[in-house]
């Protein structure tokens, strides 16, 4: 099956999306793990940034890459006319 120029508009705008979100996941994940060290001269309320990227920070990044994806490909989604249903 042939995929229309509409298919592929969609399926670019999706990869892009993904590689932009696993780009972010990626420096907050293993670029800020290897510079900890470097990175505990900076504070952020009072703690090293390190402590508080490994504590509290990378998880929240994940939310809100989790919660921006969701968002971004409904919207995607209806654009395209290729969402699920009604809710």
């Amino acid at each position: 099956m042939q995929l229309t120029q509409r298919h592929r508009e969609y399926w670019q705008k999706n990869l892009r999306l993904t590689g932009i979100l696993l780009a972010i996941w990626f420096v907050a994940t293993f670029v800020v793990g290897w510079f900890a060290r470097d990175l505990q001269s900076i504070t952020l309320l009072g703690f090293p940034l390190s402590f508080f990227m490994a504590a509290q920070g990378a998880l929240l990044i994940y939310l809100i890459l989790i919660g921006y994806y969701a968002w971004r490909m409904d919207r995607l989604d209806r654009e395209y006319d290729v969402q699920e249903g009604d809710r």
